[in-house]
């Protein structure tokens, strides 16, 4: 069997295997006498924030190993050590996982949806680049209550991630450089009234 066609088979089952997961993990509570089919539709639950947290990427970033190929789900979203350098520092994806000392455990679930609607932390602090509220902040009141069930309800796994720099110095680690950004890129300043 040639290489082309062992890579084209392998993408072929991915993609299956992901339509049939997806499937699956899209079917919300079935209704009951009590609960008709258009209130399901709006019930928040841990399981469709575990879908969510898949398909958004909250793994890519936030479980280690992710970046290189190899996700360990026995640690998913502990936060992870390669960091993100750019023009606003260091930033390292921080441990979601519900650890009281080293995760987001204080956090209630509106800390959560706070968090992800507005790019502010329970301390007024704000979520460092790359991580992007901005999109989360279009999730519909189900998706993003779904989302803060689940992570309150994953195992809580105690991993402190190294502290976010300020422009500058340079991380102790590993890290993603990202250049200033060129022209059409660059964040435009708000227009002066």
């Amino acid at each position: 069997m040639s290489t082309r066609y062992r890579q084209f088979a392998s993408r072929l089952l991915a993609v299956a295997s992901i339509t049939v997961g997806a499937t699956s993990c899209s079917k919300g509570p079935e209704p009951t006498s009590t609960m008709s089919a258009a209130t399901a539709d709006t019930v928040a639950t841990a399981e469709h924030g575990a879908y969510l947290a898949t398909i958004a990427g909250c793994h890519d970033c936030h479980t280690p190993g992710a970046f290189y190929g190899q996700p360990d789900f026995q640690r998913a979203l502990s936060g992870s050590e390669l960091g993100w350098m750019g023009p606003w520092g260091t930033s390292y994806a921080r441990n979601l996982t519900p650890d009281q000392e080293t995760g987001i455990g204080a956090w209630s679930e509106d800390d959560i949806i706070r968090a992800l609607q507005t790019g502010k932390r329970p301390d007024g602090s704000d979520l460092r680049p790359p991580m992007p509220w901005p999109d989360f902040a279009h999730m519909n009141r189900r998706d993003v209550r779904s989302l803060a069930m689940y992570l309150k309800s994953i195992v809580p796994v105690s991993h402190k991630v190294p502290d976010a720099l300020p422009p500058g110095p340079m991380p102790h680690g590993t890290a993603i450089i990202l250049p200033p950004p060129p022209a059409w890129d660059a964040p435009k300043a708000p227009a002066k009234s």
